[in-house]
């Protein structure tokens, strides 16, 4: 008797816990959206999210705010928003690093990176491999030809060990089979002071940063690491051209707390791509030699898949592990 009671009183709350939520995510947002960087203002992985912030306030009526959680290598802010709610109302804005890097390189991190409930990403930005015009080599297999004939002579700049410049010089040392010397800074500006000064050989940098300098002719290209040709630098050969595959590229994506609704995932996604469409945000992208993305949820999670085995190999080929 008690259990022929209890069934439909059982249906009954779950029904309407589910038509609660269906009505929230139908209703979302209501209030004020957070997104979180990981990174201190200033560079393109805050500019960005802040184009998109605005323009979905004017579309949502409600505030999007941004606040700045820099520390830990970008994983304070990740570890925050893992602990948040997830109810859409605090997301993270990133590079990759702490999505799909910081779990094959650090030995313990406060979050789970595959657990977050991926939503889009939202920009990409073209590495260029970049020499001082001192190197002897034009090619990237001049290059290659240099480092096989004088192994660990060449030196290679980063902004740091375990960053995405580093690990795509590892990349192209396993792929080449050649063997150059890094050398880690603290930051991308005097990683590329020394270079200018001709006191390291070469580096991987996001095109916005390289492009002035190779129209000046005050750094030499050999390569870009992107799947193939950028408009840019048309004449100059993709990585990949020579090692199929080859990709190493900068990239900023939006992700929500662990176990937010996907119907909230959802229709974040495609506000933003619709977002990144804009001229005027295109356009703002453009500025930083940028491509915007728009990716689906489902086509986000595939990406960081496929982002996260890529370099696990490299981090684990060569027994890479924090200064």
């Amino acid at each position: 008797m008690t259990q022929t009671i209890m069934r439909p009183l059982l249906a009954a709350v779950v029904l309407a816990t589910a038509a609660t939520s269906v009505l929230g995510q139908e209703s979302y947002p209501s209030r004020p959206i957070k997104i979180v960087v990981p990174l201190p203002p200033g560079p393109i992985a805050d500019v960005l999210p802040r184009l998109v912030a605005d323009k979905l306030t004017a579309r949502w009526g409600q505030p999007v705010i941004i606040e700045n959680r820099p520390g830990a290598a970008q994983n304070l802010g990740a570890e925050v928003v893992a602990r948040a709610a997830p109810d859409g109302y605090t997301l993270l804005a990133t590079p990759q690093g702490p999505l799909v890097v910081s779990q094959h390189f650090y030995p313990a991190l406060g979050f789970d990176p595959t657990a977050f409930v991926p939503v889009t990403v939202l920009a990409a930005l073209p590495y260029t491999l970049v020499a001082h015009p001192g190197v002897r080599a034009s090619t990237l297999q001049e290059l290659v030809a240099l480092a096989k004939a004088n192994p660990e002579k060449l030196t290679y700049a980063s902004p740091g060990t375990g960053s995405p410049t580093h690990l795509a010089g590892e990349l192209l040392k396993s792929v080449a089979g050649i063997r150059m010397t890094h050398v880690p800074y603290k930051g991308v500006a005097p990683a590329a002071v020394d270079l200018h000064a001709g006191r390291v050989d070469l580096m991987f940098d996001n095109l916005a940063n390289t492009l002035p300098h190779i129209k000046s002719g005050k750094l030499r290209v050999l390569a870009v690491a992107s799947d193939a040709r950028i408009p840019e630098l048309s004449a100059v050969p993709a990585i990949a051209e020579t090692y199929p595959g080859f990709y190493a590229a900068g990239w900023y994506a939006i992700v929500a707390p662990p176990n937010t609704p996907a119907a909230i995932a959802a229709k974040l996604s495609a506000a933003i791509s619709e977002t990144l469409k804009l001229p005027e945000v295109a356009g703002r992208l453009r500025e930083y030699a940028a491509r915007p993305v728009g990716s689906s949820p489902d086509e986000t999670a595939a990406f960081f898949k496929q982002e996260s085995e890529r370099w696990r190999q490299v981090i684990v080929a060569n027994n890479i592990k924090p200064d």
